[in-house]
């Protein structure tokens, strides 16, 4: 494939997408990327983010030549600096995840992420899935034009190997980062890279071609169980992500876990094994009807309420967070919970005394009574008869005048927070814009 064909093929791949967000970490494959792409302004809008990890000695080195690489070529560039926590799935995946989210954080309305991954790669993903013992979905591997969140992902270099990327950027005269940490062994990727890869290359040439096609006919197959499964799939979601488990119970165990592998990634999680799978179904949607089960499986875990299976993110303890509020200015609640506006909305309480404390809490305990009721229940018993999730319980704003609790926002109002006759009513907002999850 010579400088043309390239050029042309990456220029196919892209379609419609004229806005691009490149993934530069200055190393060859990135390198030639974004040279094909700043050949192609100005019909191209063209951005460049490095991810700085800082688990090199070399790494502000790194950034430096990708400032001066993206200014010599005209195309605005982002250092971002991330945290990496290896404690999470080991060094590899953190730093993926780490990089990933800097993507997904950075990209702007309509624009998509292109990436540099190469037809060699596609063989490392294939190889470390089967040595995962991924099913079609993970030996699928990369795909040439995927999603990250609502945003297009890009792989126009996937069918070039990287002795074609090679030899453009030794015609071009190119410069890239040679990063030290490649030729570390330890890492599963660097092993099937350095003493893997070149031992079935040389036995038989086409096997990165031949493992492509077979990553694509995975594609497939995983593409028409989709299409058969779509229909049921909708059938069982509700408005807000759930899914009904009476709808699971008919089927074979394989349709089964092929509907719910398909309702988690929807979530854009790390898929569970099959024997998560198991437990999920077996621990959490067959558990007895008074159990609160979850499972697990990654950074999230999977719920059951009334007949329905909900996947959450991680949440955090709120029970000891105490806010203290005057209402002169919107409050922002904690854990990506929305925040709280006076002065208008639905919810109407009386206004506090002037001597009194206005706090927000979570986490009722005790009895309450509430408007409309003649009596006093436990708090337990009436977030069941509202209908509140668990999970969710501990995550209403709880309003209080100095120690008496005047009302759940969105789910009761106490008769101590009862507006008197004639009395002007303090109105509350609770905008949920910001919640992370509306289950």
């Amino acid at each position: 494939m010579d400088t043309n064909q390239l050029a042309t093929q990456v220029a196919d791949q892209l379609g419609d997408c004229r806005k691009l967000l490149v993934a530069f970490s200055g190393g060859l494959d990135s390198s030639v990327l974004l040279h094909l792409l700043a050949q192609q302004r100005p019909a191209l809008q063209l951005r460049a983010l490095h991810v700085h990890h800082g688990l090199s000695a070399f790494a502000d080195d790194w950034a430096e030549h990708c400032e001066r690489q993206c200014a010599a070529w005209g195309v605005a560039l982002k250092v971002q600096r991330v945290r990496v926590d290896a404690r999470e799935g080991g060094i590899e995946a953190a730093a993926r995840a780490a990089r990933y989210a800097a993507f997904g954080a950075m990209l702007q309305a309509d624009e998509a992420l292109i990436t540099a991954q190469h037809l060699d790669d596609q063989s490392e993903t294939f190889l470390l899935a089967l040595k995962r013992g991924s099913g079609p979905a993970g030996l699928s591997s990369m795909a040439v034009r995927g999603a990250l969140g609502d945003h297009a992902l890009l792989r126009p270099l996937l069918g070039c190997s990287r002795r074609q990327l090679e030899a453009y950027a030794q015609q071009h005269r190119l410069s890239w980062i040679d990063d030290d940490s490649n030729r570390d062994p330890r890492f599963d990727r660097n092993f099937l890279r350095l003493q893997v890869l070149p031992l079935l290359n040389r036995r038989w040439p086409h096997f990165a071609s031949a493992v492509a096609r077979s990553a694509s006919l995975c594609a497939e197959q995983e593409q028409l169980l989709d299409e058969l499964l779509a229909e049921q799939l909708r059938s069982l979601l509700a408005d807000d992500g759930s899914l009904a488990i009476d709808g699971l119970l008919s089927c074979s165990p394989a349709r089964r876990f092929a509907l719910l592998r398909r309702w988690i990634a929807r979530f854009n999680v790390s898929m569970p094994s099959r024997e998560q799978l198991q437990r999920l179904w077996e621990e959490v949607a067959l558990s007895r009807a008074d159990a609160e089960p979850q499972l697990q499986p990654g950074q999230y875990q999977i719920r059951r309420f009334r007949g329905r299976l909900y996947l959450l993110p991680p949440l955090a303890a709120l029970r000891d967070i105490r806010l203290d509020w005057r209402g002169d200015a919107p409050l922002t609640l904690p854990d990506g919970l929305g925040r709280l506006i006076s002065g208008e909305g639905e919810v109407q309480l009386r206004a506090p005394l002037a001597s009194q404390r206005v706090s927000v809490r979570f986490g009722a305990r005790g009895a309450v009574r509430i408007v409309g009721r003649a009596h006093s229940r436990p708090i337990k018993k009436l977030w069941q008869e509202l209908g509140i999730a668990p999970w969710l319980r501990d995550r209403i704003p709880l309003i209080y005048y100095d120690e008496q609790l005047i009302a759940a926002l969105g789910a009761f109002v106490c008769e101590a927070g009862l507006v008197p006759p004639d009395a002007q009513p303090w109105r509350l907002r609770w905008d949920k814009n910001n919640n992370r999850e509306e289950q």
